[in-house]
């Protein structure tokens, strides 16, 4: 799932001390016209899936608070049927994984669960939610970094290498429209295991 140091650097420790803003779980709910103009002024379509990442703790109320946000995900799989599951990358981050045809449903299910997390209090632990576009074999995601409180492009070309002609032309694009990270030195890669997977796989 991408480099420990360079994760740790932009959503752990180091954003939380270089925040500009607080995060608002508010701003989540951008990326719901950012589909629209991400399809129709790009050609992207979304790819199904979008997930939140964020560290665990030692905690039995921290357990609690995971099993709270899980049976919110599967409330809304009974009602939207927006499908998820729980992963834990090699380095022992966390993954909400979410499955769904409809775009909406995949941000407001995003939105839920990071909102629970901070009512009982772990908003700290939320580190990324990101979601995937595709368009001709190019994989582009709009990353919302909680630490930074603002989205940022990243597109992967293999496991670390960039596309920076598609992520400057997505921030040309949805400036304005998003809350982008306006410093590019805090748009870090979260670089996939293999060519063609997502970064949360």
């Amino acid at each position: 799932m991408g480099i420990f140091d360079t994760i740790r650097a932009v959503l752990g420790t180091s954003a939380e001390t270089d925040a500009t803003r607080e995060a608002d779980p508010e701003d989540l709910f951008g990326m719901s016209t950012a589909y629209m103009t991400m399809e129709a002024d790009l050609g992207y379509d979304h790819c199904g899936e979008a997930a939140l990442c964020f560290s665990g703790v030692d905690s039995t109320r921290f357990d609690d608070a995971v099993e709270t946000v899980e049976a919110i995900l599967e409330a809304g799989e009974i009602d939207t049927g927006t499908g998820f599951h729980r992963h834990e990358d090699d380095h022992g981050y966390q993954w909400f994984v979410l499955e769904d045809d409809d775009p909406e449903d995949l941000v407001t299910s995003i939105h839920f669960a990071a909102d629970q997390f901070i009512e009982e209090g772990f908003g700290s632990r939320l580190l990324a939610a990101v979601f995937g576009f595709e368009r001709d074999g190019t994989d582009a995601y709009w990353i919302y970094s909680f630490r930074r409180g603002a989205y940022y492009p990243f597109s992967p070309k293999g496991t670390s290498d960039r596309n920076q002609q598609v992520e400057f032309k997505l921030q040309s694009v949805l400036d304005g429209e998003l809350g982008l990270e306006d410093d590019e030195s805090y748009w870090y890669p979260l670089w996939p295991d293999a060519r063609g997977n997502h970064p949360w796989e």
